[in-house]
Order: C-alpha cells, then sequence, then structure tokens
C-alpha cells in the first residue's frame, strides 16, 4: 500500500506531446524558426525555417528564406531554397522562387515553380552528392 507511486509520480513518465507552431495570417516575423514539430505560416515570415516534421505553407503565407524539414506542404510563396527528407507537395496557386531537394515532388499543375530540382531516394538534402550525380548525369547525356 505504502510502496506504490502516487499518480504525481507517474506524471513525469508521460509521454511529451509537440504541437504545431502557428504564424498567423497578418503577422510578420524577422527571424529563423526551428522546431521538432509541425510549423505553418499564414503570414509572412522573413529567416529560415529549420524543422524536424512537417512545414505548411498556407495559401496567404510568404516566406524569404530557406526551408528545411521532413515533409512540406507549399500552398502561398517561398524565395528560397526547399530541402525535404520525404514528400515535397507544391499546391496550386503556389509560387516557388528556388531550388527544391526532396525525395518525393508533387506538383498540381496551376503551381508555379522557378529553379532546379534535385531528387534522391534516400533524402535529397546532400548538395554535394546532387552535384556529382548531375555532373554524371550531363556526361552520360553528351556521350
Amino acid at each position: 500500500m505504502f510502496n506504490q507511486k502516487s499518480k504525481s509520480d507517474n506524471s513525469n513518465d508521460a509521454p511529451i506531446s509537440i504541437g504545431a507552431s502557428l504564424i498567423a495570417a497578418g503577422t510578420t516575423l524577422k527571424g529563423d524558426l526551428s522546431s521538432n514539430g509541425d510549423i505553418r505560416i499564414d503570414g509572412t515570415l522573413n529567416g529560415n525555417i529549420n524543422s524536424t516534421a512537417k512545414v505548411v505553407i498556407g495559401a496567404n503565407g510568404v516566406v524569404e528564406g530557406d526551408i528545411v524539414g521532413q515533409q512540406a506542404d507549399i500552398m502561398g510563396r517561398v524565395s528560397g531554397t526547399i530541402k525535404v527528407k520525404e514528400l515535397l507537395q507544391l499546391k496550386g496557386g503556389s509560387i516557388i522562387s528556388g531550388n527544391l531537394y526532396a525525395s518525393k515532388l508533387q506538383i498540381e499543375p496551376s503551381a508555379n515553380f522557378n529553379g532546379q530540382c534535385h531528387m534522391n531516394g534516400n533524402g535529397a538534402t546532400n548538395e554535394t552528392s546532387d552535384a556529382k550525380s548531375e555532373k554524371k548525369s550531363y556526361a552520360e547525356v553528351e556521350s
């Protein structure tokens, strides 16, 4: 009876839930964002995003900087490099100016993308290996 842990002692054993971070419409943020949880941008961010989870740029969202994440859904505007380890989705009406690095890429017909696309089955986050494979591809084409 006295050897059992009380309920307050067990509260430290509960898993920590990581919620999503939101930059709401009408909000302008200057600086870099770093998060272990999901991030959604519906306002304006002048800086880089680094997330170990999913990054969502809403239809009214604007990012002027680089994005690094596990996955990303882009519906707004991004000026910068986007690097995701898994799926990158460019939704209709999105405007992207910059290079893309992803394992999987889905682009809707009304999305606007201006830049280079680098894809790798292992998560295209290593620019050096991409540059080497790009040179190899050009060499194969010229042969």
